[in-house]
């Protein structure tokens, strides 16, 4: 029996889909989600082996989902469905990622189940090349996948092979790489040091403070902590653009 899960914020969609797995034997439905976040709470509950996913939704996309999803520890084989041109459908069948496309064919379904069995792990590094930006970054802890929004970052510091990602309420431990995050979000992201990286709208300005060298230093205040993060010497013009 294949447990399958539907993510499509359009209810007929998600109707279709329910009507065609009906005649699809040893299939079973174990949920149905209105986006991207949704999609992962649900996957987390159901533990289903195919996630029938729509790709333009509100809140998180389905590229973006896919990405989180694959933090799970037995993470579900994605079907993309679609509403995209040819060109797109292109682009997923040069990178093998599996698509539906609107309006879903019966025997069409039934193949891509098929095929959902056999992908393979390394497929998803492709949809780094496909996907819309983030809106959030997902942290594994204890089992579950935490989605953190980017917006409520207040900054990110690389410690070892981890980053310690930084909010208002706590700290998480991710593991990517500074230099992706502030290539992905160049206007949200500040470099203050070769290790470290601040929000914009989350720096209230900057002061000199002694260092553990004797020297004076510039040190970034944050909104909402206490925490202070050192500014490097070689983005001191940092301090200039941004504290006026």
């Amino acid at each position: 029996m294949l447990n399958i899960l539907i993510a499509d914020d359009e209810a007929p969609a998600r109707n279709r889909l329910r009507e065609l797995l009906a005649d699809i034997p040893d299939t079973q439905l174990v949920g149905e989600a209105c986006n991207g976040q949704e999609a992962i709470v649900l996957a987390e509950q159901c533990n289903p082996d195919v996630l029938l996913l729509d790709i333009r939704m509100p809140q998180m996309d389905g590229m973006e989902a896919a990405l989180h999803l694959q933090k799970l520890e037995h993470p579900p084989a994605i079907i993309f469905t679609t509403a995209y041109d040819a060109h797109a459908v292109q682009a997923f069948e040069l990178n093998a990622i599996d698509y539906l496309l609107k309006p879903i064919r019966l025997e069409r379904l039934d193949l891509a189940l098929k095929k959902a069995r056999v992908l393979k792990p390394s497929q998803w590094e492709d949809l780094q090349q496909l996907r819309s930006k983030r809106t959030h970054l997902s942290v594994s802890e204890r089992g579950r996948i935490l989605l953190v929004p980017v917006n409520q970052i207040i900054y990110l510091r690389a410690e070892l092979k981890y980053l310690t990602l930084r909010t208002g309420e706590r700290e998480y431990l991710i593991e990517e790489s500074l230099t992706q995050i502030e290539q992905e979000f160049p206007e949200i992201f500040v470099r203050l040091h070769r290790n470290c990286l601040a929000a914009r709208t989350f720096i209230r300005g900057f002061e000199r403070q002694h260092g553990m060298d004797s020297e004076m230093h510039w040190v970034a205040l944050l909104d909402g902590i206490p925490d202070t993060l050192a500014v490097s010497r070689r983005q001191q013009h940092i301090v200039r653009e941004l504290g006026g």
